[in-house]
């Protein structure tokens, strides 16, 4: 299936969210450095404020600023940047109001704080408004403000920014909270701020992508939340199933372990060939594993077809062993490239 064919061909703000513990992060991580490719720049942000980026990057901890933190293959760039919601609403006030200074004086007596206590939505609409700025940026503009001698056709800053969004079970409400806010405040700055982003995120230039693992509770989320998003007419673009673990039997012998039927005998011929001593013993102590990794196999079978349901392109990235370092990112992101996903 091309780029085309899945329907995001033109998307510039890739959304990864999943359920806690499916490697959700990391995934984005591989996603930015697969868009990077071929001398692409990409953006990664976050907006949980976990530094969940510096430690899948093995780097220090990010400021509000935007930070290369990988080179891609072919000469690609990745950025990223940990979007803080204070800082955030500076940038807002000196973007719409002239007052920046203001607005620092502002924070000092927890201004934030109180804003997202009072309106828990403030701050949502504060982080996806930086998101979806550093998606329009182009180059010769400086905190969403043209300069008069730059053109609208003047190159992006970013050919994609990837973010590293909250989990399924709020994504809905966190993408579409400026829909809320516009129809609250029906004019003034605030109203073209939330018009603004929902522009870029309910259009052809975003693609929520799904991570989730071959567990019933990641799927269950999964499916659910791929339905909550296009409830509110955000684009879906793909099912990532993470850590798919290998399968060490032909379908054959898959199936007849699955019903509990292990030929004995041959296994123990294999292993006598491969030179192992006590083949027969050995054997026999492998085939409760046999069929412990049959039926697990099963039952990842099984959820991946439930996932079909969505009707979404899925792809599959391997469990890799041990903590993921950056060679282990640059191998996911080869996973995705080679399957098509980018």
């Amino acid at each position: 299936m091309s780029v085309r064919d899945r329907g995001w061909n033109d998307a510039r703000l890739h959304v990864v969210t999943g359920k806690g513990g499916t490697g959700k992060t990391t995934i984005a991580a591989a996603l930015a450095l697969a868009l990077a490719a071929s001398g692409r720049t990409v953006l990664l942000t976050e907006v949980e404020e976990r530094q969940g980026i510096a430690q899948v990057f093995d780097c220090a901890p990010l400021p509000y600023a935007e930070r290369r933190v990988a080179v891609a293959p072919d000469g690609g760039d990745v950025y990223a940047l940990a979007i803080d919601a204070e800082a955030a609403l500076l940038d807002y006030l000196e973007m719409f109001y002239g007052l920046r200074r203001a607005g620092a004086a502002l924070t000092r007596f927890g201004v934030v704080d109180f804003a997202t206590t009072v309106a828990p939505g403030t701050r949502d609409v504060l982080l996806t408004g930086k998101v979806t700025e550093a998606v329009r940026r182009r180059q010769g503009e400086e905190r969403g403000r043209t300069p008069r001698d730059a053109t609208r056709r003047a190159p992006f800053v970013y050919d994609a920014v990837v973010l590293d969004a909250p989990p399924t079970g709020r994504i809905a409400q966190f993408l579409n909270v400026n829909t809320e806010v516009a129809g609250l405040a029906r004019m003034g700055p605030v109203h073209h701020h939330a018009d603004r982003v929902m522009e870029v995120i309910r259009s052809a230039q975003t693609a929520v992508h799904v991570v989730t693992t071959l567990e019933d509770m990641p799927v269950q989320e999964c499916l659910d939340g791929v339905e909550q998003i296009t409830d509110v007419n955000i684009p879906v673009g793909s099912i990532l199933v993470n850590m798919r673990r290998p399968r060490f039997l032909n379908e054959t012998d898959q199936r007849a372990a699955a019903e509990g039927r292990v030929d004995t005998e041959a296994l123990a011929r294999g292993l006598k060939a491969a030179g192992l001593e006590q083949a027969e013993q050995t054997a026999q102590e492998l085939v409760p594993e046999l069929l412990a990794h049959a039926h697990t196999v099963a039952a990842e079978q099984g959820l991946r077809e439930r996932l079909e349901a969505a009707q979404r392109p899925t792809f599959d990235l391997p469990l890799l062993e041990g903590p993921i370092d950056l060679a282990g990112l640059y191998h996911l992101a080869n996973v995705l490239r080679t399957q098509g996903a980018v």
